[in-house]
């Protein structure tokens, strides 16, 4: 296969550490594809020598190779700092979907009983998101506003994909936004879930009302689940549903440009977390996360190389756990590297076992 260029974007503190260990495991010489590293370092202290500058390069780049990988970065909170860069990538690149699957982690016990995966397909941007606010005085009382907008292109996105996505893992498209009570904002998204369940009459489709959604995940979590949602709502249901299974560790987090066709044109992974400052230079941060949004972006190659290297990174990640090899969160004494270097010797040994048995995997 050709060689395929990921857009490597760096980050801070632990991010920036984790984002080694899976650079690691992705080396052409592990898993046997060839692969070039585009670096930008997207650390604050960059981001504010350069004025954002980097962060619009790093973007341009993914235009132009299609896939990034970036390390959790730091957003300053004070006014007229660089903010956030992933609010300026998901522009950058016109990102319409984000999405984070929750999925179990063999041999963690979960605090509730889910077993199938479940995943979150949000909006990646307008809604509560970038909306005007303001105060005015009314009658010696205060009153606060926000503006907030969504288009029918972004709702028909993250509809169509939703429904790819369920497809593909043969799961039910299940809730949706409180549209009897915004008929005419949240209810264009509703329209264009309804539409799509039309085009796809082969996937389950249960709409709900984002509290019914909320309220029912614990008794449908037995069931592989999608979940189409609204930029806050989904921003809200990620972090549920991940933490439904114990742990935020097993799931990586995706951004989607979608082309004409709703097919994904940039695909942007990154770990769900943060960059977990109080962990920065020990050596105990799990990996997990972040070697799973490596996989996931081979997932998303058109050559059968990458593929079954991506499937190789699941399956040795996974495996590695369920086989005790585990990081403190997890309950185990395992180091961040330990952990990587069981991982990289389980995806050589599939690999090669692989290699022989020819097409047939």
């Amino acid at each position: 296969m050709d060689k395929l260029t990921i857009v490597v974007m760096e980050g801070d503190q632990t991010g920036q550490e984790l984002l080694e260990q899976a650079l690691r495991v992705l080396d052409p010489e592990v898993i046997g594809v060839p692969i070039e590293f585009l670096k930008f370092d997207l650390s604050l202290e960059n981001r504010r020598r350069t004025q954002n500058q980097v962060v619009h390069e790093a973007a341009a780049a993914m235009r132009q190779y299609r896939y990034g990988l970036k390390a959790a970065t730091i957003t300053p909170e004070a006014k007229g700092d660089v903010g956030s860069p992933n609010a300026i990538l998901r522009k950058e690149i016109d990102g319409t979907v984000i999405v984070r699957t929750g999925r179990r982690i063999p041999g963690i016990a979960p605090p509730v009983g889910v077993f199938s995966p479940i995943s979150v397909v949000r909006m990646a941007v307008d809604d509560a998101y970038g909306a005007k606010e303001w105060r005015e005085s009314q009658d010696g009382d205060e009153i606060a506003y926000r503006t907030e907008k969504i288009s029918r292109k972004v709702c028909r996105g993250v509809a169509e994909y939703a429904f790819q996505h369920a497809k593909r893992l043969r799961a039910k498209v299940f809730g949706g936004p409180k549209f009897t009570v915004s008929p005419i904002y949240e209810g264009m998204f509703k329209e264009e879930l309804d539409a799509a369940s039309k085009r796809y009459p082969d996937v389950p489709y249960e709409p709900q009302l984002i509290d019914a959604t909320y309220a029912l995940l614990l008794v449908k979590a037995g069931e592989p689940l999608v979940i189409p949602a609204l930029n806050r709502d989904g921003d809200c249901l990620s972090d549920l549903v991940l933490q439904m299974f114990g742990s935020i560790a097993g799931s990586e987090s995706i951004l989607l440009a979608l082309d004409e066709d709703w097919r994904p044109r940039v695909i942007m992974a990154e770990a769900p977390h943060g960059t977990a400052p109080n962990l920065y230079g020990k050596n105990v941060a799990n990996p997990m996360a972040m070697i799973l949004a490596g996989a996931s972006l081979l997932a998303y190659c058109d050559e059968k190389p990458a593929q079954v290297a991506s499937r190789a990174i699941y399956e040795a990640t996974l495996e590695a756990v369920m086989s005790g090899v585990r990081t403190a969160d997890l309950g185990g004494g395992t180091s961040t590297t330990e952990f990587t270097d069981d991982v990289i010797r389980r995806v050589k040994t599939k690999l090669e076992v692989w290699s022989t048995l020819g097409d047939n995997v």
